[in-house]
This record gives structure tokens, sequence and C-alpha cells, in this order.
């Protein structure tokens, strides 16, 4: 694995993420609890999941297009929460 900084958001911009990240986290760790006999709770789940996996994804592609980001087709990108870097990472 290969790993190298290829640029820094704000403040602003990474609390963005960081809500849609913690979000993301808490509703697959209720999808490990949640039947389907709970039809009403588990749909909102799905429709909630997909809302928020699109957020996700469309803060990295607005933010790399932003910032014009170095890309690789065997790498993606992870933030720093810390200190705001975004790093390319190449599997």
């Amino acid at each position: 694995m290969n790993k190298k900084i290829v640029g820094q958001v704000t403040e602003e911009e990474k609390n963005e993420i960081l809500r849609l990240f913690e979000h993301r986290n808490g509703l697959n760790e209720l999808a490990k609890i949640l039947t389907p006999e709970n039809a009403d709770l588990y749909e909102r789940l799905v429709n909630d999941m997909g809302e928020t996996t699109t957020k996700f994804q469309r803060w990295w592609d607005t933010m790399s297009a932003k910032y014009h980001w170095e890309t690789d087709e065997n790498g993606s990108w992870e933030i720093n929460f810390q200190t705001n870097e975004i790093y390319l990472v190449i599997r």
C-alpha cells in the first residue's frame, strides 16, 4: 500500500465529511442489529444509507474537482480528520 498527501481541506469542509462519516458508521452499526421484520424502520434505514452514501460520494467528487487532487485507477482518497490532509492511497 502506497499513501501520499495530495491536498488539504478547510475546517468547515472537514466537518461536513466528518458528520457524514459518523452518520454512515452509525447506520452501518444499526444495520447489524436491525432485521427486516421491522419493515418501517428497516425501510427508513435503507433509504438513509442510500442518501448518506450519495452525499458522502458527492463530497469527495466536489472536493476533488475543486482542489484537483491526484488520482489513480487503483487508488482512493482518505482524510486525516486531525490535520484535514487528504491522502491518495494506492492498493
